[in-house]
């Protein structure tokens, strides 16, 4: 059955919400097989799809055509579009065209944006529009430049109550949840202990409502943001393993020993007769 937003509200002290990024109709489809409640179509796709070096250059056009590509899955999980930078920066006018298409053209069942109270706006004119908002509070990837890089947030008493009273305000402008990222475990347990809706970590610890790891980093799959962070934890190893399947193929190419005759097709109507009237008119042809 297809996940909602007040099915994932619902989950909280119930049981542990599973989120996992996807960037295209094969992730999408395995991600939804394996049951996991959203998926996050990320603009981290910047770095672990098209090669950037951060999150700050990829448009709200290469996000959009991702969007698509993952709602085509038709996935049980609920699909969140990350809006990329600048494209909620400015007004709410244009904060809400930009998510609008990642509902009316993408097909996605909600919106993530960063950032806290300096987000009023934007927030409150997606939800009055009846766009659902998932908030993302603590390491926001887009504010790199004003941290000084991917910093740890919330570890002094001034940056850990601002961050409550951050999360405090998501919730009362409307968010149904809020990403914690990069941010101390006694941190993320408070806000979550604080406010009704979901929590969902990365690098936050385990007392939060929810976990979420990035596609690529838990399967594998090496990339430009294929980094050995605290927080990850690799459950397979599909690098490696693509990399050796690509060695197999080549080494049996240069063996001949693929394709065999049994991954060829037979000649079907064509008789030995018509095969050598034919290449005699090849011939001719190249005479």
């Amino acid at each position: 059955m297809k996940k909602t937003v007040p099915k994932i509200v619902s989950l909280k002290n119930d049981r542990v919400i599973s989120m996992m990024t996807a960037y295209d109709y094969p992730s999408a489809k395995a991600v939804s097989e394996a049951e996991i409640d959203i998926i996050l179509v990320g603009d981290s796709l910047a770095q672990v799809v098209l090669g950037h070096d951060d999150t700050l250059s990829v448009t709200m056009d290469e996000m959009l055509h991702h969007v698509k590509a993952v709602t085509r899955a038709k996935p049980v999980s609920l699909v969140v579009a990350d809006m990329p930078y600048m494209s909620f920066h400015s007004t709410p006018k244009e904060t809400l065209h930009n998510a609008s298409r990642f509902i009316q053209e993408g097909k996605a069942d909600g919106v993530k944006l960063e950032g806290g109270s300096k987000r009023k706006n934007m927030i409150e004119a997606l939800v009055n529009a009846e766009i659902p908002v998932m908030g993302h509070l603590g390491l926001t990837p887009q504010s790199k430049n004003v941290m000084g890089g991917y910093k740890i947030q919330g570890r002094t008493l001034e940056l850990a109550t601002q961050l409550l009273e951050d999360a405090i305000t998501l919730e009362s402008l409307g968010c149904f949840a809020i990403v914690l990222e990069g941010v101390p475990s006694i941190v993320a347990e408070t806000v979550t202990e604080n406010i009704s809706i979901p929590t969902i970590g990365i690098g936050a610890g385990v007392k939060v409502d929810g976990q979420v790891l990035v596609y690529h980093d838990l399967i594998g799959m090496k990339s430009k943001e294929y980094i050995d962070a605290k927080f990850v934890k690799r459950y397979s190893n599909q690098y490696e393993n693509v990399v050796d399947s690509m060695k197999s193929f080549k080494n049996d190419i240069e063996k001949q020993t693929f394709p065999t005759e049994n991954h060829s097709y037979d000649a079907g109507e064509l008789t030995e007769n018509n095969i050598k009237e034919w290449k005699k008119e090849v011939k001719k042809i190249l005479s």
